[in-house]
């Protein structure tokens, strides 16, 4: 996998982004870092007493329309970085206190993050990323990344194609998970900080409640309980004009109904306060 010909997430474009050319994510031929931080606004198994090493890269290869990142993600910013600069900002961040380094939609990065990878850090890694991903690009991380922390955003795919533009985001993103979940195992645990597993999020979004349910089941039905755990989450916040039911925040009673149905398919988790849904929690870049 490398920037020319670039087939590092499922739209495979093909370009050539040494010679300057940009696929679907815009991202040009080395790590552009738009903020690193300490993140204490992660799930508490991560985010610990010292906060996750949060690294956010710019670009991304969903551009979901209501991403609460748009500002980085939709068109790529930040400060370019080779793989010796992006690892010295990893050991700056485990100076500074952070439990793990969170690597925040890092996929059309590989090339330059694999070598920042090498040898491996004292702290957990945790990839961050959409879920729509290649298992050939996530199998050149094998050993190097401990906690998988993926979205699984969709499973009806006329929603993903709309919100998302792409039409085949359920069977891509749960090949994933599986792949994920083949390197990395149940979770392990010390104390009550995770150091190894799989984290499945899942936003709900307005309006669409029986794409929670369904995404819901499938992890039900392909894992036994407490193999993977999963975060639900209700932080939609309403990003520019994509109508109803997009144009407002879940209701409580949405909430509600989507985490019975995850007790009643005996997942185990995360759930987050109502307050989350709020502009105020999202990183300022």
């Amino acid at each position: 996998m490398c920037y020319v010909n670039c087939q590092l997430c499922p739209r495979q474009c093909g370009v050539d982004r040494t010679a300057g050319e940009r696929g679907f994510c815009g991202a040009p031929d080395t790590a552009l870092v738009a903020k690193t931080m300490l993140h204490k606004w992660e799930e508490p198994a991560l985010a610990g007493a010292g906060g996750s090493g949060a690294i956010f890269f710019g670009g991304c290869t969903l551009g979901c329309k209501f991403c609460q990142n748009g500002a980085i993600s939709h068109a790529p910013a930040g400060t370019a970085m080779d793989s010796l600069q992006l690892r010295r900002e990893m050991e700056t961040l485990i100076v500074q206190g952070a439990e793990n380094i969170d690597l925040v939609t890092p996929t059309h990065y590989l090339p330059t993050l694999l070598p920042a990878l090498e040898p491996k850090l004292p702290v957990p890694v945790v990839y961050n990323c959409g879920g729509y991903e290649r298992t050939e690009s996530l199998r050149l991380l094998e050993g190097k990344v401990d906690i998988y922390l993926p979205d699984l955003k969709y499973a009806d795919n006329a929603l993903g194609q709309r919100l998302s533009g792409v039409r085949d985001y359920f069977e891509v993103a749960t090949a994933a998970i599986r792949e994920m979940f083949r390197q990395v195992g149940a979770p392990v645990w010390e104390g009550d900080k995770l150091v190894r597993g799989v984290i499945i999020r899942h936003l709900i979004l307005p309006g669409c409640i029986d794409n929670s349910l369904k995404v819901l089941d499938w992890i039900g039905e392909n894992f036994t309980p407490g193999q993977v755990l999963v975060s639900l989450m209700r932080q939609y916040t309403p990003m520019g004009s994509l109508g109803a039911p997009f144009d407002r925040r879940i209701t409580e009673e949405e909430y509600d109904s989507v985490l019975s149905w995850m007790y009643l398919n005996d997942l185990e988790g995360f759930t987050q306060e109502a307050d989350s849904a709020d502009a105020a929690f999202i990183p300022d870049f």
